[in-house]
Parts: C-alpha cells; structure tokens; sequence
C-alpha cells in the first residue's frame, strides 16, 4: 500500500501515514490539537476530527479514514459489567496492544495468574516503539480487557489485577 493516495477528486495527495503518526502524537502527549506546514500543503489534526487543506484557494477535504478510531469493546470477558474494570490498568497512549512479547510466543499473563509489581503484562505500541505496561501492584490478573493486535485508545482500560 502506498503512503500517498488521492482524497476525492481534488488532485490532492493526502499522506495517510503522517496524519497517522500525527494522530498518535496527540495522545502521546495529550494536545488536543496538531497543525504541520510544509509549503502550500497543510495538515491539521485535532481530537475533534482531522481536516486537511492543500492551498489556501483548495477546500478542506475530510478525511474519515485516518481519524482516530472509536475505542473498541472490550475483548474477553465483554458480559463483565463496567464495575469489574475498577481499578484496571489503563493505556497510557494511543497504540496497538500485544499480549506476547512476540507473534507465536505465549502471552505475558492468563487471566488467574500470580503477578509481581512491576512484571510486564503486555505491550503497547506507538509510532514503533514497543512499551511495556506493567503490574501497579502485585495481586491476581482477574481479566484481560483487549485482545491481540487490537488498536486501543488513551485510559482505555486493558488489565485487571486484584
């Protein structure tokens, strides 16, 4: 897939992987808003939706497909009412969740194991860099609200650990 695909029927080329990488900064750093300019062309990015204008004479074009993605329902134990996710340990970023430290590799943790403060429960990924979220407390993962490869959003719950 190429990085650079035409929005509409403007001619402009809109590059889907900077408004991406632009759309994960802002949960990374929790702006609410980002704007880059490079000659003419203007990419602006905001939690509210993301528009994008070529030239000052050019009309915004919209573009759905690069705004960030409503958070999904959670995975597992999805009948678990909102109560249970008390006190889960959140995302703290915009990325994609992995439960194993590589694909075909077990998990980190099941849900009824024994972990330790500090003991990896799973990564997330942001702009290719992989994070570890780890155990606030030792105790007991009572549910795992994600699943693999699932793209997830800033304080979104994704362990449960008593």
């Amino acid at each position: 897939m190429a990085d650079r695909k035409g929005a509409g029927n403007s001619g402009m080329n809109v590059d889907t992987s900077l408004v991406r990488e632009l759309a994960e900064m802002l949960g990374d750093t929790g702006l609410t808003e980002i704007e880059v300019e490079d000659g003419e062309r203007k990419i602006r990015v905001s939690r509210g939706g993301v528009a994008m204008a070529a030239a000052p004479a050019a009309v915004a074009a919209a573009a759905p497909a690069a705004a960030p993605a409503a958070p999904a329902a959670p995975a597992g134990d999805a009948a678990a009412p909102a109560a249970d996710t008390a006190g889960a340990i959140k995302s703290p970023m915009v990325g994609t969740v992995y439960l194993a430290p590589e694909p075909g590799a077990s998990d980190f943790v099941k849900v009824g194991d024994s972990v330790k403060e500090g003991q990896t429960l799973l990564i997330v990924e942001a702009m290719k860099v992989m994070n570890p979220i780890t155990a606030e407390k030792a105790g007991t993962v009572k549910s795992i609200l994600v699943e693999n490869a699932q793209p997830v959003e800033f304080d979104q719950p994704l362990v449960v650990v008593g």
